[in-house]
């Protein structure tokens, strides 16, 4: 049996998180472990781990390699997070004016302030939509512009799991003048960093793109519900959240051309774990792209409570996650960034000067699988 290849480095004294890293590159009586996976923790400003092991493919006979971008879901929320926040140091936007100021024709008076902290009240489309609608931006932003609230804004709270990046994106690309809001991660971050992510893999960086293999070999997505199946509206929008279409989490169309070259900020991030890293370093940087008092802000409490979607408690800042004991972000109570469906992770820790970004290409169930939280506890035996 082929063994399975583990390269990179770590620095004096963080030994057990390449332990820790190739433990859960092993099956285990819980979970099967992961096919390929990348981890790096920057402290300080510095690279302290820079690890990547497995395979890029379910045959395994492609190893993960340093370039291998994989689809990170929802950690490109929190990186859609730091584009707002550049913006708004630019003053491009202003968090507290509603976002119609630059979006024409969006009917509410919503914020994104609001947007970012999922208190805008669209966090899902009405009626039919089209399995293409998601992939294309022009066609989502205006369906989106056009929709009912399911919630007055500002009035409570739920995840807006495959719409906030449109929220958030939308107005900040036409505040921004730009053609599109990838451009924006690739001309403030992805480039001036020397990080690799994107939004929308162009044509020459797809052969590096991991195939996702899920546990069990099904995709996670039940067929798609009719109207008469749904006992209230506050059913029927947890449903179309997640699928209305059933394309709009990306779940049974994540290795096609037309979703790795989409932008769906909030799910389709192709990224390497270096290049979430450094983003969420350059966060910590006093002299990085976002200002240090709105950067604080970002990682304070905006809404906390009982979530319209979740249907549990969650914890927002600015476009982040923030710590919950019984959900913790990061290795301490400080941390801020995002889970990705299936254990991917990218957050910061101010208390800690850490930065860590963690990819992989076998999602678990959701967010709360062994090797995350395997990582997570020895990070912060490691401290």
């Amino acid at each position: 049996m082929t063994a399975t290849p583990v390269s990179g480095a770590v620095a004096s004294g963080w030994e057990s998180i390449r332990a820790t890293f190739e433990e859960n590159l092993r099956p285990s009586e819980n979970d099967p472990g992961d096919l390929g996976a990348g981890l790096c923790v920057i402290a300080d400003g510095k690279v302290v781990v820079d690890l990547v092991g497995g395979w890029r493919d379910r045959e395994a006979t492609r190893p993960f390699t340093a370039d291998t971008l994989v689809n990170s879901y929802s950690v490109g929320k929190g990186v859609t997070a730091v584009i707002a926040l550049i913006a708004a140091s630019r003053g491009l936007v202003d968090l507290d004016e509603p976002v119609s100021k630059h979006w024409p024709g969006f009917r509410l008076t919503s914020t994104l302030r609001q947007h970012l902290s999922h208190q805008a009240g669209l966090p899902a489309l009405r009626g039919h939509v089209d399995d293409d609608v998601p992939t294309d931006w022009p066609r989502m932003c205006a369906a989106l512009a056009d929709t009912e609230p399911w919630w007055e804004p500002g009035t409570g709270h739920g995840y807006h799991v495959n719409t906030a990046g449109f929220l958030v994106g939308e107005p900040v690309r036409l505040a921004a003048g730009a053609s599109r809001f990838g451009d924006l991660l690739i001309d403030w971050l992805a480039g001036p960093l020397d990080a690799d992510l994107v939004y929308g893999v162009p044509d020459h960086d797809l052969a590096r793109c991991s195939e996702i293999e899920f546990i069990g070999g099904k995709t996670p997505m039940p067929p798609r519900a009719t109207p008469t199946e749904f006992a209230d509206e506050a059913t029927r929008m947890v449903h179309h959240a997640y699928f209305n279409p059933s394309t709009v989490s990306g779940m049974s169309i994540v290795e096609s051309r037309r979703w790795r070259q989409a932008e769906v900020p909030s799910t389709n991030l192709h990224a390497t774990a270096k290049g979430v890293a450094k983003i969420y370093a350059a966060v910590l940087d006093p002299s990085g792209p976002v200002d240090p008092a709105l950067a604080r802000e970002a990682a304070t409490t905006q809404v906390d409570g009982e979530d319209k979607v979740l249907m549990t408690r969650s914890r927002f800042g600015l476009g982040f996650q923030l710590h919950q004991d019984e959900r913790p972000i990061g290795v301490s109570p400080s941390s801020f960034g995002h889970f990705g469906f299936g254990g991917s992770i990218g957050f910061a820790d101010p208390d800690a000067g850490l930065a860590v970004g963690y990819v992989l290409n076998r999602p678990g169930d959701r967010w709360q699988i062994p090797r995350t939280r395997r990582l997570l506890a020895e990070l912060r035996e490691v401290l």
